[in-house]
């Protein structure tokens, strides 16, 4: 998708650099709008790996408590 975003943005600077302006003007939307859901799924993927490497963490957090448990229960 970013590529397409930077190939649509290469054409409205073609197309504005000869005079085409209803050309450009609609390339250049088309590239904003790519770029923009290009960002917006990077930023989800950016925060699932949060998420995933916040549920990782709990994991090993939880088994580095498993011997006092058991300590706590036996007495």
């Amino acid at each position: 998708m970013f590529k397409y975003a930077v190939l649509f943005f290469l054409v409205a600077l073609i197309a504005g650099a000869v005079g085409l302006t209803n050309i450009s003007t609609v390339t250049k939307r088309v590239s904003i709008a790519l770029f923009a859901l290009f960002f917006l799924g990077f930023l989800a993927l950016l925060g699932f790996a949060y998420l995933l490497g916040e549920a990782f963490q709990a994991g090993s957090h939880s088994m580095l408590l498993a011997p006092f448990i058991v300590l706590a229960s036996d007495g």
